[in-house]
């Protein structure tokens, strides 16, 4: 399911999208890939970075980091399977259980003709708790004629700072780290537009929230809002105080309702942007979040 393929894999804004693959059979993943290709995908990227255990019960994932030559076997496979011009490109970690083979899986993903690689800076078996080995990928960074992107653990301007010099790259992938502070990549970039305030981030949800009813089970659409704030407590004290406030509602309606009336409180204290990055959020601000729910899903 990768709706992108219908508008030439690129999002709405325009934001190119390439079709990852995760499994760990070389031919199905070659004839996937392939398929993947004539449907218009622009670009592949491999999963050999996930930690879940369902993922990594059925040999794919991360599991796959203890095997380099299994990595080579399929990474080869779709790098011959797709058309010269469609860039390949993969995800790791430094390792499984340890980081003893990350050199060599990455240097197995170049020789089988993966374009770039990106690594996130802990093995499977450190899941996603601090620290992030940012070093690590500086080892592989200066051995490796591809590029290298680096991830994980990167929350704040001084955290990206912090792992391109010690990554030996500049080429950053962001992930939880964009979703607790959403203009994370636009102050990276340099830009000169002031911080999100509590306010703006409040719009950011209603749009979210407004989003949400198109595109899945209303009885979902609350849990969704609350997972971003559990990361948005990260960078805003205000999320602590909103998500106490709203961590027993289940109804979406209710759910819109807390975050209109936030939004309006927040627009007394401080003006708030209706254009963030690409979005244009002029008629949702003016209408304070109001009626924004289509009726036929505004049930629990």
């Amino acid at each position: 399911y990768c709706p992108e393929l219908q508008h030439g894999s690129h999002t709405r804004y325009n934001v190119p999208v390439y079709l990852q693959l995760l499994g760990d059979d070389p031919a199905m993943m070659a004839a996937n890939a392939a398929a993947a290709a004539e449907l218009g995908a622009i670009g592949i990227d491999l999963n050999f970075g996930c930690p879940a255990r369902s993922v990594n019960n059925h040999g794919g994932g991360a599991v796959l980091l203890q095997d380099p030559e299994r990595l080579y076997a399929i990474a080869r496979a779709v790098r011959d399977a797709l058309p010269a011009g469609i860039p390949l490109s993969a995800k790791m970690r430094l390792g499984y259980a340890d980081k003893s083979r990350a050199l060599d899986n990455a240097e197995a993903l170049q020789a089988a003709g993966v374009d770039e690689i990106a690594i996130h800076a802990r093995t499977k078996t450190e899941g996603y708790q601090p620290p992030a080995y940012w070093p690590e990928i500086g080892k592989i960074t200066a051995r490796l004629a591809i590029p290298v992107i680096a991830n994980g653990e990167i929350w704040t301007l001084d955290d990206l700072q912090r792992c391109m010099d010690e990554s030996g790259s500049r080429r950053i992938m962001l992930g939880r780290g964009l979703i607790a502070c959403p203009d994370l990549a636009l102050l990276a970039r340099g830009h000169d537009a002031p911080s999100l305030h509590w306010g703006e981030i409040c719009l950011l949800l209603l749009y979210y929230l407004q989003q949400l009813h198109h595109c899945c089970d209303a009885r979902h659409i609350t849990s969704l809002i609350k997972q971003w704030l559990v990361y948005l407590r990260v960078h805003y004290a205000d999320a602590w105080l909103f998500f106490d406030a709203v961590k027993t509602l289940r109804d979406p309606a209710l759910m819109q309702q807390a975050l209109a009336a936030e939004l309006q409180r927040q627009q007394q204290l401080r003006p708030i942007r209706s254009r963030i990055g690409a979005l244009a959020l002029e008629p949702l601000l003016e209408q304070g979040g109001r009626d924004i729910t289509p009726a036929a899903t505004t049930g629990s």
